[in-house]
């Protein structure tokens, strides 16, 4: 189904742009894939999050997460199936967790302290296919991604109690974890990618 799209949509798109060169076709094929496992994804798990009972707070902890998501760049599956799975345990997984379970403030403040060091040294993470070759463009993303953390650190403690804390909680750490080496080491992707590139 994926196949028919892209190629159904790639052939009406090139009848109709016909000066497109290769590395535009590249680029646009790769935005129609991420397009495609996006709204695919999203079906499902709007799907679940409906019948769990959790839409309001899943529509919230999305957005809380695509904010930190766009400084902070992170993981991205390059098979449908493992974005589907990964996407559901941590976006939809960990908001509902830490909506159902009691978390301390000590543990938010330590899972905070954490997050906020892990986007010192990772954010942003780049992809293989999007590789941030950008020096200014790296120091910028980073920045904005540290200084959204501490800001989500700051905002975690102050309402503790309430349910936006929790699913700020959740939204940093669904980021802290996809920005970290460790989900490119248990998919086996590069980590990096910018290094690819000399003088970057």
């Amino acid at each position: 189904m994926k196949e028919a799209f892209l190629n159904h949509t790639m052939n009406f798109i090139a009848s109709n742009q016909e000066n497109l060169n290769e590395e535009e076709r590249e680029k646009l094929q790769y935005g129609l894939e991420g397009l495609y496992m996006t709204i695919t994804k999203l079906v499902v798990i709007f799907l679940i999050a409906f019948l769990l009972g959790f839409i309001k707070e899943f529509i919230i902890a999305l957005i809380l997460f695509n904010i930190l998501r766009f400084p902070g760049f992170g993981f991205h599956a390059s098979k449908s199936i493992v974005c589907l799975i990964t996407s559901t345990i941590l976006i939809l997984g960990l908001p509902y967790l830490f909506t159902n379970i009691e978390v301390g403030l000590t543990i938010k403040i330590v899972l905070c302290i954490i997050s906020v060091i892990t986007f010192i040294i990772c954010a942003p993470a780049d992809t293989w296919k999007r590789p941030l070759t950008n020096k200014k463009k790296r120091i910028i993303r980073k920045v904005s991604a540290c200084s959204l953390a501490i800001i989500y650190s700051v905002l975690i403690i102050v309402f503790n109690g309430m349910e936006i804390s929790n699913l700020l909680m959740a939204a940093l750490l669904i980021e802290t974890i996809l920005i970290s080496p460790i989900m490119y080491l248990i998919f086996k992707e590069p980590y990096r990618n910018y290094k690819r590139f000399k003088h970057v």
